[in-house]
């Protein structure tokens, strides 16, 4: 039987967020150990390559136009058996010429992604990294389109477990790598493509238990993998734009020394709540519209579209608050030792209240889309995504002049709100699905109220707590428990949230 919605969104929230943690963990001790030195900041650059064009294959393009069309095929076993080894061999095949290609041109890849570290030691160890890490992209790519059929037959948990890996393979290699006396940046780039069997291993795996297995065969463009390029085409261009944003703040970041490291942990910092939340709305959310729409259940769509928004908002809109109000002791606690100084953390967190003021866009974006691309509409997302990305573009180069490596920042929040509001604009012909229902128009105002409220409470107590010389673990402790406490409080005192509906989630969710 299909878990509910409010059950697939625990499950895969829980998951990321425990992967979320374990990030932290290896990012407190790359913070400690490397700082924000040139070894640091060329690998960063060399490990967002292949996640770039993650995002752009697997996560981006191809899943969004695999998942709907084989969640469709569902009834016929057989059907989509023979589509999926279709799609994994197709997939197999063009991410591996891709690999092979980007590993001859690894220089041009660096230069494009980070020119300001051209003349410096940064530039030629980006590239000695790049080529190490990319293949990556092969085995990632692999196992999240795996992971989109575990999903659509209502699997989340392997598929979000996956990460975890990932992270804990980090701390093992950083740990062995400082014991032996190993060159950190080195042990890191050939633990990359560690990680990458072992996540692949875990979801192909679990697929094999549920009967389905894959192996790479010769491709063939059958009527479906051509219906599939069709809509993923265009989906791949939405994607590149969007990897053209983060692009464009990497370029900004390369031409100060240090910001790389500053805008990446920051962007660790404000994805735990994007991860736990839009992750986890958008991975259930689009198998869901889709069976909705295939069976023309409107109520049911609009339903799963409101409970997926109310969701984000609920636990969104407090974090983004929370964020811009603790972001110094929140960096301070978690990364300022070692090789991260002080002057590190100033930086760090001044680009972190920026991303907060963007929090609830990068959510919204991920509940939004699914409308369209459950309808196998790819291409007004990209016409969309590609407007963003020219005021991403004006705004972070624009400014750069005057605010520095923060114009990156602020650029990336300007667009994602800009996003947001094409593609609200337009869902006005969806019909009925792609309405908020009564609950979510009442809710939503008062979730904004009770967010606001919290953080006039953070603020006293941020100020309370730095008075009393409370330790800094203790300190960010109480702000975050205090703060959520106070939240949930204020959700039930406003209305935002009712008691009868939080029993009724529960209840929905065993």
């Amino acid at each position: 039987m299909k878990p509910g919605l409010v059950r697939g969104f625990l499950s895969v929230g829980i998951w990321t967020f425990i992967s979320r943690l374990s990030g932290f963990v290896r990012d407190i001790l790359m913070a400690a150990w490397l700082g924000t030195g040139p070894v640091a900041e060329a690998f960063l650059i060399a490990l967002s390559l292949p996640n770039m064009f993650r995002r752009f294959f697997a996560e981006g393009a191809f899943n969004t136009a695999f998942v709907p069309i084989f969640s469709k095929k569902l009834e016929d076993r057989r059907d989509a058996e023979r589509f999926a080894a279709e799609a994994f061999s197709g997939l197999f095949m063009a991410v591996l010429i891709l690999s092979a290609v980007a590993m001859i041109f690894m220089p041009v890849l660096v230069w494009l992604m980070a020119s300001g570290f051209q003349g410096d030691e940064r530039f030629d160890l980006a590239v000695e990294y790049g080529r190490i890490t990319f293949p990556y992209i092969l085995l990632i790519s692999l196992a999240s389109m795996i992971s989109g059929v575990l999903n659509a037959n209502g699997r989340f948990t392997a598929a979000a477990a996956a990460p975890v890996l990932l992270n804990l393979l980090f701390i093992v290699a950083m740990g062995l790598g400082r014991w032996q006396g190993w060159d950190l940046g080195l042990t890191l780039a050939w633990a990359t493509p560690v990680t990458g069997i072992a996540q692949l291993a875990l979801v192909w795996w679990d697929a094999r238990r549920t009967g389905w297995t894959f192996w790479p065969r010769r491709p063939r463009l059958s009527p479906d993998m051509r219906r599939l390029l069709a809509v993923a085409l265009p989906a791949a261009f939405a994607g590149g734009v969007v990897q053209l944003n983060l692009l464009i703040g990497r370029q900004v970041g390369s031409r100060f020394e240090g910001a790389i490291a500053w805008l990446s942990y920051s962007d660790r910092l404000y994805q735990l709540p994007l991860g736990v939340v839009g992750a986890a709305v958008a991975v259930v959310l689009l198998p869901e519209l889709a069976r909705r729409l295939r069976a023309e259940d409107h109520d049911g769509g609009q339903s799963a579209y409101s409970r997926a928004t109310e969701f984000g908002l609920f636990l969104t809109l407090p974090a983004a608050f929370a964020i811009a109000v603790i972001a110094e002791p929140m960096v301070a606690t978690l990364f300022e030792r070692g090789q991260f100084t002080a002057h590190d953390t100033t930086q760090t967190a001044a680009a972190l209240v920026v991303y907060a003021f963007g929090l609830p866009a990068f959510v919204l974006q991920k509940i939004l889309q699914p409308l369209y691309f459950a309808r196998e509409d790819t291409r007004t997302p990209f016409r969309y995504a590609a407007m963003s990305m020219v005021v991403n573009a004006v705004v972070a180069f624009g400014l750069m002049p005057f605010i520095g490596f923060l114009a990156a920042a602020l650029g990336t929040t300007i667009a994602a709100w800009v996003m947001v509001a094409q593609l609200w604009w337009g869902t006005r012909d969806m019909g009925q699905a792609a309405r908020a229902d009564a609950r979510l128009l009442r809710a939503a105002p008062r979730m904004v109220l009770a967010s606001a409220l919290m953080a006039v409470a953070l603020w006293v107590m941020r100020d309370w707590a730095s008075a009393a010389g409370i330790p800094r673990v203790p300190g960010l402790a109480i702000l975050v428990f205090g703060g959520g406490a106070i939240y949930f409080a204020l959700s039930f005192a406003t209305g935002a949230y009712r008691l009868s509906e939080l029993k009724t989630a529960i209840r929905r969710s065993r």
